[in-house]
């Protein structure tokens, strides 16, 4: 353990010394904070407004709490992927430094090194999130959030940190050059967000992109983070006199409800489904280390 300990501290502080791989890790949350200012508010506005039934007056305060919610869920269901995988490269730059086959000398197991790897980059990527998560823009804009609610949004982003960790590790796992780490960080900073319907909500998308989307774990995750950032505003809809179809209709279009070729999926399962996944890709990611037999 103290060998593990010392790898971790040690992967950690390269992370956050490198200013080119931290401040790499924070590009996608700019640029969603970037297209939010410049287009998305006024969509997730439009959208929420198309919901309303004609002359059906709403609060100003709620509007913006739910704008709020969208922009806040968006933001960490991207940050936990893509910062992941910034986060790990710290993996690839030891193998292309050699700084791998130096740790490798030493008494230091293999396994204990693609722990530390795996431990380090978690630790940095839940600082940055937990950084990221924008209650004091909700409460500037419209607070509805619980304290179960907050609870809540800080499991999400443990348990969608760990998927993109288990994620990223898989993938760094045989990158060997810079070109590879950054063929790798500009795929995944480019399209995770539309892929989990965190810039566009997958609502939108026709029926057969939403059939093949309903597979991929991540959609479950932004769904996740999207129901306990906006349970508060959902409650004040339903308490101001909103009618129960419309309320449904709202979540339908910012994917709250999410549905598997036509089954509503619950919390429950979603929350099962990301669970499931962490848990096969870590597998995958002890397994290829086991039978990997060079560095």
């Amino acid at each position: 353990m103290t060998g593990l300990g010392a790898l971790i501290r040690r992967n950690c502080k390269l992370f956050f010394k490198d200013k080119g791989m931290f401040f790499t890790s924070l590009i996608t949350p700019v640029i969603l904070l970037v297209l939010y200012a410049t287009f998305l508010a006024k969509v997730y506005r439009d959208s929420f407004a198309a919901a309303m039934p004609a002359g059906f007056a709403v609060d100003a305060a709620l509007i913006d709490g739910t704008v709020g919610g969208q922009l806040v869920s968006s933001l960490l269901a991207v940050c936990c992927v893509t910062v992941a995988f910034c986060s790990n490269l710290l993996m690839v730059q030891d193998r292309i430094s050699g700084a791998r086959r130096d740790l490798t000398m030493t008494p230091v197991r293999r396994s204990t090194l693609a722990l530390g790897y795996f431990a380090a980059s978690a630790l940095s990527t839940l600082l940055i999130c937990y950084a990221a998560v924008c209650l004091g823009y909700l409460a500037v804009t419209g607070w509805y959030l619980s304290a179960a609610d907050v609870l809540l949004l800080g499991l999400d982003v443990l348990l969608l940190s760990l998927f993109g960790m288990a994620l990223s590790s898989i993938v760094n796992c045989n990158l060997t050059t810079n070109g590879q780490a950054s063929a790798v960080g500009t795929i995944v900073s480019a399209g995770y967000g539309f892929l989990c319907g965190a810039y566009m909500p997958i609502s939108n998308f026709g029926e057969g992109l939403q059939r093949v989307l309903s597979f991929l774990p991540g959609t479950y995750g932004t769904a996740l983070f999207r129901n306990h950032a906006l349970r508060g505003v959902y409650a004040e809809m339903t308490r101001t006199g909103f009618p129960a179809e419309v309320v449904e209709h709202i979540k339908d279009s910012i994917d709250c409800n999410l549905y598997f070729f036509g089954s509503k999926v619950s919390i429950g399962a979603m929350t099962g489904v990301m669970a499931g996944s962490v848990a096969v890709l870590i597998g995958i990611y002890i397994l290829m280390n086991l039978l990997k037999k060079t560095d």
